[in-house]
């Protein structure tokens, strides 16, 4: 008799539908956003994480959803609807709490650490796309679900490249917000895995 995996190691969501529908939401609020910006001629573009300065504090909150040019959107939609998918595997909660935890970690990281404040504002929503990616490769050891650890491979397989952003490599590119996404990542795996874990009354 085929038993139904248990919540915490499905590698997809048991309803697609209904996780397609929320990430493309997700992804169709970012181009508005980026539309809006663009009417205002990339004034919210300001409006991003400005290192250690106490006027960009809040652009840990409004980064992940502003881009620069339409391309920087562009080259994120893709593994923004990938990952976001995979990352519903288990439910919209846990889908909102794992993306809260990369959010606030990967802006705070980023505006404690990133260059100092007037070198640039850094923005976009590949915060959210390395967090969710180490989220997917770390999660499966953590539940030792076979299903969860055969996905993480094939997305290290296939988009292991992604990893080098988070070194210093491409002058422009904001390697501090994905590297500090991808420790949010991690915190967020085990944050998972102990709520998992925890006895429930």
């Amino acid at each position: 008799m085929r038993t139904e995996p248990q919540p915490r190691s499905r590698a997809f969501p048991a309803r697609p539908g209904q996780a397609a529908v929320v990430i493309i939401a997700f992804t169709c609020l970012l181009y508005v956003v980026e539309a809006f910006d663009t009417m205002l001629g990339g004034a919210l573009e300001d409006e991003g994480i400005d290192p250690r300065s106490l006027d960009g504090l809040d652009g840990v909150l409004w980064a992940p959803l502003l881009h620069g040019p339409w391309s920087h959107l562009v080259s994120n939609t893709v593994p923004v609807l990938a990952l976001g998918f995979l990352v519903l595997a288990n439910g919209l909660r846990q889908f909102v709490g794992v993306t809260a935890v990369i959010w606030l970690v990967g802006g705070a990281g980023t505006w404690l650490m990133a260059g100092g404040a007037g070198g640039g504002v850094h923005i976009g929503a590949s915060i959210l796309v390395f967090g969710w990616m180490l989220f997917l490769l770390a999660r499966g050891f953590y539940t030792r679900s076979a299903g969860q650890i055969t996905l993480g491979v094939t997305l290290f397989l296939f988009w292991g490249g992604l990893l080098w952003g988070v070194l210093p490599t491409t002058p422009g590119v904001s390697w501090e917000g994905h590297l500090f996404g991808a420790i949010g990542g991690l915190i967020a795996a085990h944050f998972v895995d102990r709520t998992d874990r925890s006895p429930r009354r």
